[in-house]
């Protein structure tokens, strides 16, 4: 079982920047795919960024791209989403997601997932 805890959500305007922090529980963190997903008020739930086990290999959405950037440090548990440019339309429940597996996944099929955070950007 693993525990997902996003936080660093918050209003912000747009242009500026936020970075989101998911922290883990247990000690294979590297072991697992980690992916941002975001979900705004009447929308499907979509993919943001996923990042390999080891961190080397990312994938983002193209929407995001160039704005945002996902990483991680497997020492501290952790996976980060870097967003930058923000728009009104990144207004969105953020929330990371993990699998057990090898490999970038840009669909909704992980295994766990964390409770999200907030973020809204005004124009």
């Amino acid at each position: 079982q693993v525990q997902l805890v996003e936080s660093g959500g918050g209003l912000v305007q747009a242009g500026d920047s936020l970075r989101l922090s998911c922290a883990t529980s247990g000690r294979t963190f590297s072991s697992y795919t980690m992916g941002w997903f975001r979900q705004a008020p009447g929308k499907e739930r979509e993919f943001v960024a996923t990042i390999s086990r080891s961190g080397a290999s990312t994938l983002t959405a193209p929407s995001v791209k160039g704005r945002f950037t996902v990483s991680r440090d497997n020492a501290k548990n952790t996976v980060y989403l870097q967003m930058n440019s923000l728009k009104p339309e990144d207004t969105a429940v953020y929330y990371c997601a993990a699998k057990g597996a090898a490999g970038l996944l840009a669909t909704s099929s992980y295994d766990y997932w964390g409770q999200g955070t907030q973020v809204t950007v005004s124009s």
